[in-house]
This record gives C-alpha cells, structure tokens and sequence, in this order.
C-alpha cells in the first residue's frame, strides 16, 4: 500500500495515504521530507519550504494561502492556511480542447416509456401537492404494499412540507420539482394527491406538468370525496395494474442520465472516490449517455476548470451566471460566501473550500461541457451537463434526480444513509468505511490507495451502475429509505 500521492508535479504538498507517524522520511522522488508532526490518513504534508502569504498548491491549483511560514515535513491544515478566495470575479473564457474516444455500444435492462425516456425502477409515486396531506400519504403508501407484485417493484410517498404558504421562486420551484417527479421515467405510475385549498393546487400543477397519460397519471382531491384514503387505494390499485404491463428490455446506455454528487468528503475523496466517478461520467458520455454534476457553491474556487471546457461562449457564459448567481444568494442573505468546508470534512483532511471544490469536480471527468441547467429544468442535452442547486445533499440528490437523472452517484469519505427519490449508489473514498458501514456503502474507491487503478474502478463503478440500473438495489433502497427535499430561499406566508 502506497503511504502517500504527490497529485501534480507541481504540487506544494502530498497527502497521507495511510497514517504516517512524526520522525517518518519520505522520499517523492524530487523532494525528501522528515514528518515533522504525525499526519492522519487524507491529510497533507508539506514538501517544501511555503511562505506566509504564498499560494499553497495541491491538484496543481491554489487551495489557500499560507498563514505563516511552513517548512518541509509540517502538517499543512487549517491552523497554517487560510482561503484565497473572494466575492464575485469576472471571468475569461480560455477554451480547453477537449474529446472522448467514443467506445462500444452498452445496454441495461430498463423500462422504455413514451417520449423515448426508459426508467430504471418501475415504480408507483405518490406525489403531494401540500405538506397537509402528507399523512394521508404515507397512510397510502403503507396499506398499498399488496399491490407491489409482478413487475411493480415499490410504492413510495414522496412528502414535502410546501405547495402553500409561498411566494415567488419558493413557489415556482415547489410546483417544477413536482411537476419533474410527476414525469420521472423511473415511476411507473403517479397518484398526484392534493388538498384543494392550496396555493399550488391540482388545477395549478397541471400547467407545470404538461401533456400526461391519464393511465398513468391520476389525481385525488382529498377535500372533494368522503373517504380519501379509500378512494386513493382504488387509485393506486389501478396505477399498478398499468405499470404492471410494464417489464425491462435492453436499452442502449444512451438513455441513461446519472446524477453526481458528494457529501461528507475527506481528504481521500478527491483522489480516489471523486476521480473514479469522473472516469465513469467519461465512460458512459463515450457511449452517448449523460452525465449531471450540481452542488454549485462547491465549484467555487475550482469554476474556472469548468468554464474553460464548455462548447462553446454561450455555455461559458451560463456556467459563469450560475456561479455568480450563487455567491450572490449568499451575500443577499448576508452570509459568508466561503463558509465551506465543514466540520466532518476537516477532521478528514480537507482544509478549505478551494481544496473541497477541486476534489469535488474530479467528479467532471475530462468531457466538455454540453449543457447548463436551471434549478427544477429538465436535462435537454446529452454528455456532461451542470445543474443550479446548492451543495445541501438531500436537496442537490432531489434536484439531480428531478432535473431527470435515473441514478445518483454519491461519494462520500464519512459516510451517511440518506436516499432520494432515485437509486443512490455510496461510493466509499476509503475502505475503512466500506468495511465500517457496510449497511450504507455499496461501492468502495478505497482500494485505489492499494493496488487498483483509477481506468480499473472506473470500469467496475461502470458496470456495477448498468447492474443498479438493470435492478439491483442499492443499500438504501433494501433499507426502505427515500427521501425528497426541495430548495427553499424565501419566506413563508
């Protein structure tokens, strides 16, 4: 097992593989260093004299500057280094030429739907309009498990606390986001259950909706009938035996789009997990599918590696909006723009939000960017795409899936066992948690500190998703959890 990885030649600092005890001499090849302090796995050494004020570089970028004088062999953290960022920058686009080998055909067992979506679940969804029916929601979803039979895999009742007391953006998110669940391929069926008093009411959703079939979308208006819950049941019932005609068939990976996302990194995630998902997106755009990277203010300090391999100067001009767009939130709500990373995340070994967002777009891979995406819009554009939302990961997973990822990859270095409303694949940075939390964990990247490749997990993270998408569960899924979370910034009536 290698003890430590000097990232880019260029770099000021390595990082620990294991841990590495004080006294220990390290030799990288260009530099020889004596620890000068014990460094715990995922955290980083210097490698040469740094000084105060100067940019300490790691990924070959800058991820903060010095707070005083560091020397060779010391811990490098956040009592010596301090972010270099500022507010909003004004940006050039400097093009990177960028291209994928396109390789092979590949297929997974899905569900085809009209308009040429195919789902990787074939799934009924109960979809509130209002958190006041929740209740009757979850009731619904419990009493319905006799019509999980045949090729109906799930039942599931997506609450939200909204769809009344809202206003402007708050509201038209709220009433996108359903209308986006509404149409998910990965659901077979939809009973849209609504009070009747609410803002966002069925007459109201139906606009955001669009053209539906009505015999796989049915609605309820709880105020309207006189036993809700009956007459839900017999809703349901009808939505299974539909989605019951349903049964998978291969479907060129061309049809897939996967969410990527991270939460809980450590100091291992952006060089094992993160990468390893990047080498998928690439592998899978080579074969016409799609990728989705969000998690906006987790871009900040790395944009500019994005920017620069849009397509095109309407793109980089998009990608830049969305990240100022972003900072600005922050600042109207006077908060701090670089309040990043958090606690779990230092104790791993990342030490500001420019070492956070460099690991955290190693997810990218190296295609060019192809769309950007608005908060609650659907992905129109094959290849690597980039979403508004924050980095929250209930409410960035819900985006990702809303905006129509089938799957969401999500690496994590500290692990956690939340879900959404799509198949939510943990990818470990380390095998410690794999072997740790092996309940939540259902891929580990931390065997590319040992002796696997990043092209060797690739192709097995690769694999293993055209195996979740042809129905394999995820651990989260065999555990019963989803979970849905839409992004609020305004007040509340």
């Amino acid at each position: 097992m290698k003890k430590f990885i000097k990232i880019h030649p260029q770099d000021a600092v390595a990082v620990a593989l294991q841990p590495l005890e004080k006294g220990t001499e390290l030799d990288t090849g260009t530099e020889k260093v004596i620890l000068a302090a014990d460094i715990p796995q995922g955290h980083k050494f210097a490698l040469r004299r740094i000084g105060a004020g100067e940019n300490v570089t790691k990924y070959g970028n800058s991820i903060g500057k010095a707070k005083e004088d560091i020397l060779p062999g010391e811990w490098v953290h956040i009592h010596n280094v301090k972010t270099g960022l500022g507010g909003v920058l004004d940006y050039t686009f400097t093009k990177q030429e960028t291209t994928l080998e396109q390789k092979e055909p590949a297929f997974f067992q899905g569900f085809k739907r009209s308009g040429g979506r195919a789902g990787v679940r074939n799934e009924i969804w109960i979809i509130p309009t209002v958190g006041c029916v929740n209740n009757v929601a979850r009731a619904v979803e419990k009493k319905a498990g006799a019509y999980i039979q045949g090729s109906v895999e799930d039942i599931v009742a997506f609450t939200h606390p909204y769809g009344c007391s809202q206003m402007g953006e708050d509201q038209e998110h709220t009433r996108q986001i359903l209308a986006d669940f509404i149409n998910h391929p990965n659901a077979g069926g939809v009973l849209v259950l609504g009070l009747g008093c609410e803002n966002s009411n069925i007459d109201e959703l139906k606009k955001y909706i669009g053209p539906y079939d009505d015999k796989r979308v049915k609605f309820l208006v709880a105020q309207e009938c006189e036993d809700e819950l009956e007459e839900a049941l017999r809703l349901v019932k009808e939505l299974a035996d539909y989605a019951g005609q349903f049964h998978r068939e291969p479907v060129p990976v061309s049809g897939l789009v996967v969410g990527m996302k991270c939460g809980g990194s450590d100091g291992l995630s952006g060089i094992t997990a993160n990468p390893a998902v990047g080498g998928f997106s690439d592998l899978l755009i080579s074969r016409g599918g799609t990728t989705i990277l969000t998690e906006v203010p987790e871009m900040f300090g790395a944009e500019t590696l994005l920017m620069n391999r849009c397509e095109n100067e309407e793109l980089f001009g998009k990608t830049v909006e969305l990240i100022n767009d972003f900072k600005n939130y922050f600042t109207a709500h006077h908060q701090t723009i670089y309040e990043n990373p958090s606690p779990g995340n230092k104790k791993g070994g990342i030490t500001t939000l420019e070492d956070k967002s460099l690991g955290c777009t190693q997810k990218s891979g190296t295609a060019p960017v192809s769309g950007v995406l608005s908060y609650g819009e659907v992905v129109k554009h094959k290849g690597l795409n980039l979403l508004s939302a924050p980095g929250n990961d209930l409410v960035a997973s819900t985006a990702l899936a809303a905006s129509g990822a089938q799957i969401v990859l999500f690496t994590t270095g500290r692990g956690t066992p939340f879900a959404s409303p799509v198949p939510t694949v943990k990818i470990a940075s380390n095998t410690a948690l794999a072997e740790r939390k092996q309940n939540w964990i259902d891929f580990n990247c931390g065997i590319m500190v040992e002796d696997a490749t990043l092209e060797e997990v690739s192709e097995q993270l690769f694999s293993y998703v055209l195996e979740v998408a042809s129905g394999k569960k995820v651990r989260a899924e065999e555990a019963g959890f989803h979970d849905m979370a839409i992004f609020k910034q305004g007040v509340t009536l």
